[in-house]
């Protein structure tokens, strides 16, 4: 059977890819986003000195290849402790609204976000780690990937 690949409207069908380093939103409609965040040397655990939270939304990540820690930090006004979680293919992890938190990738990763369509700087504060907190990065990394 022969497929016939037909180019159709964006009034059908939107198809987008994004292989750069970090995040790009990929689709806006009504109240929600759907992004991809590539790898960036950026978010290496040496480079991790902050954290951010989302004020108005909960925002959920999906690992859809490589490897993605995510670091979650307690506390309000700043963070008290920091979590890792190691992602797995495939689940959906939400982080909260209020909720501290980064990630770091694998060179080969890549990661969909679903967030509120109004995410923006003004609701999405950060806040930096200590010296001692970016040293449990570094640490938590190198416990999870060897």
């Amino acid at each position: 059977m022969e497929t016939l690949m037909t180019v159709l409207p964006e009034s059908l069908i939107e198809i987008r890819e994004h292989h750069e380093p970090d995040y790009k939103p990929m689709v806006d409609y009504q109240s929600w986003r759907v992004a991809l965040m590539n790898y960036t040397a950026d978010l290496l655990p040496e480079k991790i000195n902050r954290v951010q939270k989302h004020t108005e939304t909960d925002e959920v990540f999906v690992l859809m290849k490589g490897r993605c820690i995510l670091f979650i930090g307690e506390g309000e006004e700043s963070v008290t402790k920091i979590h890792a979680v190691d992602m797995e293919l495939y689940k959906l992890y939400n982080v909260k609204k209020d909720v501290w938190h980064s990630h770091t990738f694998s060179e080969d990763a890549r990661v969909l976000i679903v967030e509120n369509r109004d995410t923006v700087v003004e609701n999405s504060p950060f806040v930096p780690l200590s010296e001692s907190q970016c040293g449990d990065v570094v640490r938590l990394t190198k416990e999870i990937w060897g």
